[in-house]
């Protein structure tokens, strides 16, 4: 059995676990990535499908590039067809939604399970890839972009990072859910690199002939008391700000839709939706539209690949500065995983709040960031990375 297998679970104790590669295809600094990946994915396109698109997936969807350090090296690409597909619904009913359940998937079953009640013990100490004033600097620097005309808003993305660290990724992963119940969380195993993802955000679903996406723009903590609580809530949603900097994605995703939807069927469904999480409460927009069964999966990735809540807007201009700007290669930071279903519908998140680990290399990378307007404090934008990256450094270091 490859080493090769992915769990997604909701903030509703749902959940999907794929296991036993029959086949798989891994693209990496290929020019053809994509193409390659969406014949692979149209060739079992009767089959379940799990994998992850890459952020550098833009160089070849645009003419960009991405010079940085990359510490975790993850493929560009990568999918695979599994032997089982298991789901759990809310009540924790099993069912086998491919593949029997014979002795040798009951017993990765029973491994998978068993590590739900390990509780690790985590010595990492993630270490800042910028100071804060470096930080600080970057933000100015970017916010003179935005008052030259050149960009509008743009994602800009820290890396807190650790060398010569090892952890036990599924029981990590597993901690790291119970402390954030986030409504995208997955583990991804790859080959010895691992991705445990306590993602809140919807990058694009497919059921029928519609496509929803749901960008988040818009944080803010969770407050100490009920009454403090409801009071940061209803800050973030009268935030004239954090409204802005998501109307502007909730823009762009629409535009980025119209390329591929069919006549006037692009919505915005929900503007401004308030979600609370564990840690966090977030601007949520649902925006959402109706394709012609005969758009292929290469055509909505180019159109919408990378997810516009993770550039800024211009899209491309962004992406230039973000290159310019960064000090690390986002690599599956900023990307996306999620799984294809035998009827053509499909489910992707966008991988952010995440833990991403190289076994082999003892490295770890955990990014966070944030979308920066002319409007944005660059000392408020720092503050909001350390929330997002509160709950990583806590469950990787036992002692905090």
């Amino acid at each position: 059995m490859r080493n090769i297998f992915t769990f997604f679970i909701n903030n509703k104790n749902q959940s999907i676990l794929a296991f036993d590669a029959l086949e798989i295809i891994e693209c990496e600094n290929e020019l053809n990535s994509l193409e390659k990946t969406a014949e692979f994915l149209v060739k079992h396109t009767k089959d379940y499908r799990f994998g992850f698109l890459s952020y550098d997936l833009k160089n070849e969807i645009e003419d960009l590039d991405s010079k940085n350090a990359d510490r975790i090296k993850f493929p560009t690409t990568g999918f695979f067809v599994p032997r089982y597909v298991v789901e759990w619904d809310e009540n924790g009913k099993r069912t086998f939604l491919k593949g029997e359940a014979d002795q040798k998937a009951l017993d990765f079953i029973a491994h998978f399970e068993s590590q739900r009640e390990i509780l690790p013990i985590n010595n990492v100490q993630l270490i800042p890839g910028l100071s804060k004033s470096e930080y600080i600097s970057k933000i100015e620097k970017l916010q003179e972009e935005i008052q030259y005309g050149n960009i509008y808003e743009v994602t800009y993305c820290q890396e807190f990072y650790a060398e010569n660290s090892t952890i036990d990724p599924l029981p990590t992963y597993f901690e790291l859910n119970r402390a954030t119940k986030a409504s995208f969380s997955c583990f991804l195993e790859w080959e010895g690199r691992y991705l445990l993802s306590a993602s809140p955000e919807r990058f694009l679903k497919r059921e029928g002939n519609r496509l929803i996406s749901q960008p988040i723009k818009g944080t803010a903590k969770r407050g100490a008391t009920p009454t403090e609580d409801l009071q940061l809530k209803t800050d973030l949603l009268a935030s004239e700000k954090e409204r802005a900097e998501n109307v502007m994605i909730v823009d762009l995703v629409r535009n980025d839709l119209s390329r591929i939807a069919e006549r006037n069927s692009v919505q915005v469904d929900e503007l401004f939706g308030v979600y609370t999480f564990e840690t966090v409460h977030q601007l949520i927009s649902t925006v959402s539209a109706s394709i012609d069964e005969k758009v292929t999966i290469l055509e909505i990735l180019k159109a919408l690949f990378p997810m516009g809540s993770m550039t800024g807007a211009p899209k491309i201009s962004a992406m230039h500065l973000i290159e310019e700007h960064e000090t690390f290669k986002r690599g599956l930071y900023s990307g996306s995983v999620g799984y294809f279903k035998p009827n053509g519908d499909f489910d992707f998140n966008v991988i952010i709040r995440s833990i991403l680990y190289n076994e082999k290399t003892q490295s770890i990378s955990c990014p966070v960031g944030g979308a920066i307007t002319l409007k944005s404090s660059p000392e408020s934008e720092y503050e909001e990375c350390m929330i997002k990256v509160k709950a990583l450094k806590e469950v990787l270091n036992s002692n905090e």
